[in-house]
């Protein structure tokens, strides 16, 4: 089930988001962030923020916001976790259909990720075969917890007429 979270959901969630945030392989965020501060950034800061529950477990969220202002107030931008125990299952696909079902409904007419690592191959492919294009690559702009500089994809999708 997807519904929108409530506070006890990213309390459910915390331990998988701070894992996530610290391994430093996918999400640019402090990898220290206090629970207060994720939850500000994860649940306050956006437009909507959703989470999948299975069997009363929280196994992944996402949230969506606008990825500009004004003239760019179009463009929808998402962010994607899956707890680690739900990984290889096709939640994080099941998140993105969602959220672009969501997006066209409050009125958004293309989705962008910023910053996905290119070294998340798995995140890429996915991404691709919903329908999302590479328009751009920024070399070395993520500082891999084991890797070092990676490069990141901006990432792109029309979703509905323009």
């Amino acid at each position: 089930m997807i519904k929108e979270i409530e506070r006890r959901d990213f309390d459910a969630f915390w331990p998988s988001f701070s894992a996530i945030v610290g391994a430093r392989d996918s999400y640019a965020f402090e990898p220290n962030m206090s629970y207060e501060q994720a939850y500000e950034l994860w649940c306050l800061r956006p437009l909507k923020t959703y989470v999948y529950i299975e069997d009363g477990q929280v196994l992944g969220s996402y949230y969506i916001k606008a990825n500009g202002m004004g003239p760019g107030a179009h463009v929808c931008n998402c962010g994607y976790m899956v707890s680690e125990a739900a990984r290889g299952k096709g939640l994080a696909r099941k998140l993105c259909e969602h959220s672009q079902q969501v997006a066209v409904e409050l009125g958004f007419k293309a989705m962008q990720f910023n910053s996905v690592v290119a070294t998340n191959e798995v995140a890429v492919k996915l991404w691709q075969t919903l329908g999302f294009d590479i328009v751009g690559t920024l070399p070395k702009a993520y500082q891999h917890g084991r890797l070092g500089y990676v490069d990141c994809h901006v990432m792109y999708k029309l979703l509905q007429g323009i």
